[in-house]
């Protein structure tokens, strides 16, 4: 017999890209290398992952196969691309498998950095376990959770280049981060109590409030339970916390940080003790569980033997989100909030309290005092915060990045809502349809934020605020330049709001000036259609609704409440919701009852503005401003229409933040929905002719109506009802079956359960926002989405340079 001769190995280089930096996958790479036998490296670079294998043909492709399909939970591997070189003999250097360390420099960039994460099982088994070096150590992390975004500076993403640079690894911890068995090898943030940071607890002087030896977070859960109010340092910025059961602390919050009715959100140890204030179905019980952990917004009420429609908080949590159905609630992210619910708990060894009920409900709102940025820094906690908190919890590793927490709604049966994007999901990318040319996207003026992206992903920056404030508008640039640092991204276009005063499109246009690139001015609600249709991969033609507060349109009057046609050429206006004046101009949006004051004189009820409305001061200015159409601009705004409703039906005179009569409208709305049958409403909104929609008809049923929440539950199917008949009219006249939902009217839970099934009945394809909020926080990806369209044709492309960075 001749004897067989074996295979001769074969070499592989291997780029990974995507999610693979931080999350675990070199040291995921090293394990399955070993286990299928093969020789090489693997490092990280500016490109994601670079592995180099040898060794049986048979043997690669399985390890190839399971770069994929065993990654790490926490990586997005996006592309593995595998290139043959000659194989090499194996000599001393060669044999076995290594981590090298990553090169300095890169010409190119397409990784990104992984979102920060919750705490994991893993980590919360060692934190509680006394005999654990790490026991009760409050930045405890590995591979699998922790810190990313908010304390990396720039790629790739290795100790170096984060905050945690400043801390040099102790022997134990290096064993760790050295060895490829462990679950914290490479891991950048790995600590301890030996060689971490370390908690303080100061008073406003910044001056120590715990002796040497004693525990901060014993001493803050003591200042918690007795009423005061801690400014803790988080992941990517500051949180004012108290006892959400504390009616006199929350009120005092509410009264320091100037906050007169804005919900706050609450932090339970977990679902169970959750359910004592609200309902949690299956859906929502995973997105609390995320390793995302955001504030999801939940029904009001206890669902276990209540056959009522109880949506009401006991009085102890009356003023947490006074007048609204729902409440934001999360669960613990950090080691530092896991450790305040476990001294609460009387510091139980194990883990098995973490499923307990546990009576602790506390506050954790924002630290961003006057709707300026979020405190990230203890410096600037300290002088930001004077007169507001009463002691501050701080730890001394930096915040690179500011991140607030993510809001989300549940939705039945598909993805969940976003209403704030933010931490846990920055700086994930959007899948685009196609690339193009880097585009950094400005925003508009209300819930800000930038979009860059990066060939066909699109990157949007965390929740950075309205742009009212100087703070706020520092804070846009700084966003801007951190995201073009850690991305490595040279944009070669700007977009922008149509509105020229905006401080987003001042930005958007010098820079565009500096470094001799074109802009493109993107109208509103042009770009919330784009933003919707940018997420699901459309270039159009489609058809958007847009409804929201206002925006600039393209004849310079304010929208708000559009049909339009939108394709990658731009957009054509179909129709629009029937203006309704504002007197007083901006006043009106603070004050609703000025436009309900305006939808009786539009009824012919002017003489009833006074009666209703005589304990306003203004009432009879208004009435006079009506009646000359003096200072009483015009609007097609839905979200006026909104507040009109709202003020007739008692629900809202004035609106201390912005969506308040809206959101107060919907709460009653949802209480009143079960008395009305389904085609409540049908006819009550006017189509016309010219392709306007005139909610006048309904608003004049609505000034009867002796019921609020019947009302409000009317005002919702009617207006559902006439939406639904107009867009079926423009889809027949166009020959259209997409629509696209955006603007923050849609962040309306009520309204978007009665619309979406009406459209989906007419035989519409109903594309809806899912990857970021359909209100003004998802308006900078729209604009980038189109400019990337824009930036398609042949005469854009022309005008395309390379860049200097910004910043330059």
């Amino acid at each position: 017999m001749r004897a067989t001769t074996a295979a001769p190995p074969q070499r592989h280089v291997i780029r990974a890209r995507g999610a693979v930096q931080g999350v675990g996958f070199r040291p995921f790479v090293y394990r399955i290398a070993l286990e299928e036998g093969l020789q090489g490296w693997v490092l990280n670079d500016a490109d994601g992952v670079l592995i180099e294998a040898q060794g049986p043909a048979d043997a690669l492709a399985r390890f190839e196969g399971r770069l994929r399909s065993d990654a790490p939970p926490l990586a997005r591997v996006e592309s593995v691309q595998v290139e043959s070189q000659p194989a090499l003999a194996v000599d001393a250097e060669l044999a076995g498998f290594r981590i090298l360390a990553s090169p300095e420099g890169s010409a190119r960039v397409t990784t990104s950095i992984p979102p920060d994460t919750a705490t994991c099982a893993d980590c919360l088994a060692e934190l509680f376990d006394p005999g654990d070096r790490r026991h009760r150590y409050a930045f405890i992390n590995c591979t699998q959770c922790g810190p990313r975004y908010t304390l990396t500076r720039r790629l790739p993403y290795d100790r170096a280049m984060t905050s945690m640079a400043a801390f040099p690894l102790c022997p134990a911890c290096a064993r760790e981060y050295t060895s490829p068995a462990d679950r914290r090898f490479h891991a950048e943030p790995n600590a301890c109590p030996v060689c971490g940071p370390r908690l303080s607890l100061v008073d406003a002087q910044g001056q120590r409030l715990t002796a040497e030896g004693d525990d901060p977070i014993a001493a803050t859960l003591s200042l918690l339970l007795a009423g005061q109010i801690v400014a803790i340092k988080g992941l990517g910025g500051f949180h004012l916390a108290c006892d959400a059961r504390n009616a006199d602390t929350v009120a005092l919050l509410r009264e320091r940080k100037h906050r007169e009715a804005k919900p706050f959100a609450v932090m339970a140890p977990n679902v169970v003790s959750a359910r004592a204030w609200v309902m949690v179905d299956d859906a929502e019980q995973r997105l609390l569980q995320a390793a995302e952990r955001p504030i999801v917004l939940l029904r009001r009420g206890v669902a276990e033997g209540d056959n009522s429609s109880n949506d009401t908080l006991p009085e102890t949590l009356a003023g947490v989100a006074p007048g609204l159905h729902t409440l934001g609630v999360m669960l613990p992210c950090t080691p530092i909030q896991f450790l305040l619910f476990h001294e609460a708990a009387g510091r139980p060894a194990g883990t098995a309290w973490l499923g307990a009920p546990q009576d602790l409900l506390l506050v954790m709102t924002s630290a961003n005092p006057g709707g300026e940025p979020l405190v990230k820094d203890n410096a600037e906690a300290l002088a930001r915060l004077q007169g507001i908190a009463d002691a501050w919890l701080l730890h001394d590793r930096d915040i690179v990045a500011r991140c607030d927490d993510s809001l989300l709604r549940a939705t039945a049966g598909g993805p969940p809502q976003f209403i704030r994007r933010a931490r846990g999901w920055t700086p994930r990318p959007i899948k685009l349809a196609h690339g193009g040319p880097s585009v950094l996207a400005t925003g508009g003026w209300l819930k800000n934020t930038v979009c860059i992206t990066r060939g066909d992903e699109a990157f949007l920056s965390p929740h950075i605020g309205s742009l009212d404030n100087v703070a706020t508008c520092e804070a846009l640039v700084e966003m801007t330049g951190h995201l073009c640092g850690v991305l490595d991204v040279q944009p070669q276009a700007v977009a922008h709001d149509l509105h020229p005063d905006f401080f987003s499109t001042r930005h958007a246009l010098a820079l565009a000036a500096a470094h001799g690139l074109p802009a493109f001015a993107v109208q509103h609600h042009h770009a919330h259609i784009a933003a919707v249709a940018a997420e699901h991969g459309e270039a159009g033609p489609l058809l958007g609704l847009a409804l929201d507060g206002v925006g600039l349109g393209s004849d310079d009057a304010a929208w708000g409440g559009e049909l339009l046609r939108v394709d990658a050429a731009g957009s054509q206006r179909l129709g629009h919701l029937a203006p309704i004046p504002l007197p007083g101009g901006d006043a009106a949006a603070r004050e609703p009852w000025r436009v309900a004051a305006a939808v009786l004189h539009g009824l012919g009820r002017g003489d009833e503005i006074e009666r209703r409305y005589g304990h306003r001061p203004a009432a009879a200015a208004v009435h006079q401003m009506l009646d000359r159409g003096l200072r009483c601009p015009p609007t097609t705004s839905a979200g006026r229409w909104f507040d009109a409703a709202a003020a007739l039906l008692g629900a809202g005179e004035t609106s201390a933040y912005e969506g308040q009569a809206p959101m107060q409208l919907e709460a009653l709305a949802a209480r009143g929905m079960a008395a009305l049958p389904p085609n409540a409403g049908q006819g009550l909104v006017t189509l016309l002719p010219d392709g306007t929609l005139d909610p006048l008809p309904l608003l004049a049923r609505l000034a009867d109506e002796k019921h609020a929440a019947t009302g409000a539950a009317l005002f919702h199917q009617a207006l559902a009802d006439g939406l639904a008949r107009w867009v079926a009219q423009a889809a027949e006249r166009t020959g259209l079956r997409t629509v696209a939902l955006g603007g923050g009217c849609f962040l309306n839970a009520v309204l978007g359960e009665l619309l979406v099934p009406r459209l989906a009945a007419l035989g519409l394809r109903v594309l809806q926002a899912r990857q970021a909020p359909p209100n003004d926080g998802g308006l900078a990806l729209g604009q980038a989405w189109v400019a990337l369209q824009q930036l398609q044709t042949p005469q854009t492309r022309l005008q395309l340079r390379p860049t200097p960075t910004l910043g330059d």
